[in-house]
């Protein structure tokens, strides 16, 4: 009997295997026709390694810091797509969606892609994107945290204009949403349930202030453990300190792990947008599964950043290089 069930366990573990294989071969051959692993490989070989050094020291400064980068790239892709149009500051023709709500002192890791842009550019100008810098950013970051890594398709080109209205304009996920209207959301973004929770759990790692999560601890509901609201009021006053950060987890809060998702299983989401995955709804079980498996959901996490990184690209002649990311040329 117990060699039958180590036989199992076994053949369980190598479907798990094939399972990630196929989820990662699908995800490849479904980016983008006009990106390419191999984009910068003779036009600046050492771009990659470059970027990867600045993100490097600055996470190693502020660990917070690998959430924040992670958080710039889905608020990038999410608004025109991915075209670093969020980078550009307020001028003439510009409104900056730095200043859109979503976004205003909220959205940071700015200076880190400016410092990476910086260092590119002095081995290779005019030639790296700050829209893939911010993608490749966001992989490094993952992965200096201890989350999963992921080949780049690269070959964007960066936007010349922004959109401060359409990133108010309910684009960006909000912390009080639904769970329907976080999967309509998302699903306009070519993004499934799947991709919506293994994205959700990125929110393993990083702080939330006080102002998104305080109607949540303060009026409870059936949705919340009563210990965790008791214990979160201490950093979140009812009546002050509305920019004061709390860990997402308070478990892990530098990790990148799946214990967000145990987390929720047992009513100790912050946000709302975050409870809302697990609470009766459809996406209980994608929930109860990357819980139980992380590397599911190292797997998931990985496709589903891979597929949002390919949201409404510019390729070719479409848009320019930047030569500094915070104004056209």
């Amino acid at each position: 009997m117990a060699r039958k069930l180590i036989f199992i366990s076994h053949l369980n573990a190598a479907c798990v295997t094939m399972l990630i294989m196929l989820i990662l071969n699908m995800t490849c051959e479904a980016t983008h026709p006009k990106l390419s692993t191999k984009f910068y490989r003779k036009k600046c070989p050492d771009a990659l390694t470059t970027i990867r050094k600045s993100v490097r020291t600055a996470i190693s400064k502020e660990r917070r810091m690998a959430a924040s980068l992670i958080r710039l790239h889905f608020h990038d892709c999410f608004v025109q797509g991915c075209d670093a149009s969020i980078l550009l500051d307020e001028a003439h023709s510009i409104k900056s969606e730095k200043t859109a709500l979503p976004n205003n002192a909220s959205v940071r890791g700015y200076q880190v892609i400016d410092n990476a842009k910086a260092a590119v550019e002095k081995i290779c100008p005019g030639v790296v994107s700050c829209a893939d810098i911010v993608t490749v950013a966001a992989r490094d970051a993952s992965e200096y945290v201890g989350g999963p890594s992921w080949k780049v398709k690269l070959g964007r080109r960066d936007s010349t204009t922004a959109s401060r209205s359409l990133a108010e304009s309910g684009e960006l996920p909000s912390f009080t949403a639904s769970l329907d209207q976080l999967i309509t959301l998302f699903a306009r973004k070519g993004l499934d349930k799947r991709d919506l929770v293994a994205l959700s759990g990125s929110h393993t790692i990083g702080q939330a202030q006080c102002f998104t999560f305080r109607n949540r601890i303060y009026n409870k509901t059936s949705d919340i453990d009563a210990g965790f609201a008791n214990t979160r009021k201490g950093r979140c006053p009812k009546n002050s300190g509305s920019d004061k950060l709390s860990p997402l987890d308070l478990v892990t809060p530098n990790s990148f792990d799946n214990n967000y998702f145990k987390n929720l299983i047992q009513k100790k989401g912050l946000l709302h947008s975050d409870q809302v995955l697990f609470s009766g709804g459809s996406t209980d079980k994608i929930v109860y599964e990357y819980s139980k498996n992380p590397s599911l959901f190292n797997t998931y996490f990985a496709s589903a950043m891979i597929k949002m990184g390919n949201n409404d690209v510019l390729t070719g002649s479409s848009g320019e290089i930047r030569r500094i990311c915070s104004v056209v040329n």
